[in-house]
């Protein structure tokens, strides 16, 4: 698009339409000397504006963009009328096709920049599960071992429900363990969640994520910590 731009812009390319027949002095030669200065100080004033529409494009400033530039171009087509110098209509689409390009092109570029963000994200929260899933399992081998050292002495001197307690106890931890292994092993496990700040977002609004902590409350702690005025309510927890 930019590649017909500039060509388009060159001397008889059609960007600019205007008078054929105006005369200085009974010159055509010098009126149509003036008619193409006058075209190209047109042509320059309506591309100065497309460029700083380029420039300063958001995505969201699209519409806006577009009315802005057929404004300019009215406003040329008026200030040529005498001469009949008018900024062409395929060179406005031209225009108008490079200021969505450009809005699609930063559009893009921000949906990347999310994603690396919700990588950047996902990584952060999957070494903080790590680290917590280490700290949890060395806590329960722990009081494992407490409890087989403490169980070894209660079959000798304790009486039969104190063992049975102490081996339940056993089993609870054997199987505390086991579900900490599993969740280490498979990291994309955790809790989705569902929580709200009407101090933050008002009304009717829900932000929904996803945590893989071992604990999901921390999680949601810590982002009422962060960014808000207010902690947030949880309306679900909902393990996957």
């Amino acid at each position: 698009v930019r590649r017909k731009i500039k060509e388009a812009a060159k001397r008889d390319g059609g960007a600019v339409q205007a008078s054929t027949t105006w005369t200085v002095e009974g010159s055509a030669a010098k009126g149509q000397k003036m008619v193409n200065e006058f075209s190209k100080l047109l042509l320059r004033a309506f591309n100065g504006e497309a460029d700083v529409l380029v420039s300063k494009m958001r995505p969201y400033k699209l519409e806006a963009s577009v009315d802005r530039l057929l404004k300019a171009r009215d406003t040329i087509s008026r200030l040529g009328s005498t001469m009949n110098i008018s900024i062409s209509d395929p060179y406005v689409r031209l225009r108008i096709e490079e200021l969505r390009l450009t809005a699609d092109f930063l559009a893009k570029k921000e949906e990347e920049k999310e994603a690396e963000r919700a990588e950047k994200e996902r990584l952060r929260e999957e070494a903080q599960a790590r680290k917590e899933f280490e700290a949890e399992k060395a806590r329960l081998l722990k009081e494992q071992a407490h409890y087989l050292s403490a169980l070894q002495r209660i079959r000798e001197t304790g009486t039969p429900e104190e063992v049975a307690a102490a081996e339940a106890t056993l089993a609870d931890i054997e199987s505390a363990i086991q579900g900490v292994d599993e969740r280490s092993a498979n990291v994309r496990a955790g809790y989705v969640y569902v929580i709200s700040n009407f101090g933050a977002f008002g009304p009717e609004v829900v932000k929904i994520g996803m945590t893989r902590r071992l604990e999901p409350l921390d999680r949601v702690r810590e982002l009422g910590d962060a960014s808000v005025p207010f902690r947030y309510d949880v309306h679900a927890l909902v393990f996957s």
